[in-house]
């Protein structure tokens, strides 16, 4: 089992007290971190959905007496283009690093929810604001094939600003490969559940985020492509204002459901009965959770 999944089902506290409060960034009261994580991060005043750490977010959706196998975990960023601004790249990596305590901006890995083996993927908008480049492309395609090759269920949680600038050219055709591993994937009857969280925007929302079975959204959550200022002056038109909202791509058809994030792990667990409700499906049923588990198919035992 990971560190940082033990750690946050001891859930031993940490820091000292003054660190402990927060604002609600929408209506300004002030929140006790201990439960504002014990409520999912939701403003307990308000119903606002605080940004959560990808390992929060696994923690929150995996069960509780199940392990996660991380994929592509290994997989790190370089510098393709030299890129050179205020600060350079690799800077920027490496202070990203201390702050998310993640090695990129997405984790994968296998785990069981609701009693089925699943490929779960987080993206986490802390580490380069979720951007999409040559490894977090790798490590989604990655995940689809593995999830593929054991015919598990795929659900990719997506928080992103779109493709990552200091990668250029590379970091767009991610866009490419993650569609064509999305393609492959349900070409072979597989399923596959997009979580749309705030944000979601750009190369991610152009690509794997909307192109799944069954599309959710977080409550409120921001979803879109180009930025609504840029959408205004090149139309010329004032945009409504819950334009690039969860709730008006509802309305108007481009996803499939608004969940609010305490109900989100249970109306996963209800989409996977209804879409591999198959007994065989069940990671937790004939020993199934030890194969569905091994970093590779190969490595199972028999």
């Amino acid at each position: 089992m990971p560190e940082w999944l033990r750690i946050r089902r001891d859930d031993v506290p940490s820091g000292e007290d003054a660190a402990q409060w927060t604002k609600c960034p929408k209506c300004g009261e002030m929140l006790y971190r201990p439960e504002l994580a014990a409520g999912l991060y939701v403003c307990k005043n308000c119903g606002h959905n605080f940004r959560m750490h990808a390992f929060d977010r696994i923690s929150m959706l995996i069960d509780a007496d199940s392990d996660f196998v991380e994929i592509g975990g290994d997989l790190v960023p370089g510098d393709p283009l030299g890129w050179v601004d205020k600060i350079a790249y690799p800077q920027k990596l490496e202070r990203d690093r201390e702050k998310s305590q993640l090695s990129e901006g997405v984790v994968c890995g296998i785990g069981v929810l609701g009693g089925f083996a699943i490929a779960l993927g987080v993206m986490d908008f802390n580490f380069r604001g979720g951007t999409m480049g040559t490894v977090v492309g790798e490590r989604i395609a990655l995940l689809f094939e593995r999830a593929r090759e054991r015919k598990v269920p795929c659900i990719i949680c997506t928080a992103s600003g779109g493709a990552r600038m200091e990668e250029g050219m590379l970091a767009l055709m991610q866009m490419a490969k993650t569609t064509l591993a999305v393609r492959r994937f349900i070409d072979d009857g597989n399923f596959y559940i997009s979580v749309l969280t705030d944000p979601t925007t750009g190369g991610v929302s152009a690509s794997f985020a909307f192109q799944a079975d069954v599309i959710i959204a977080e409550a409120k959550a921001s979803i879109g492509f180009a930025g609504r200022r840029v959408i205004e002056q090149t139309i010329r038109q004032k945009l409504p204002d819950n334009f690039q909202t969860a709730e008006f791509l509802l309305e108007k058809g481009a996803i499939d459901m608004v969940v609010k994030r305490p109900d989100l792990r249970a109306t996963l667990g209800r989409l996977l009965d209804y879409a591999v409700g198959d007994p065989a499906q069940r990671a937790s049923s004939n020993g199934k959770a030890s194969v569905a588990l091994h970093a590779s198919p190969e490595e199972a035992p028999a």
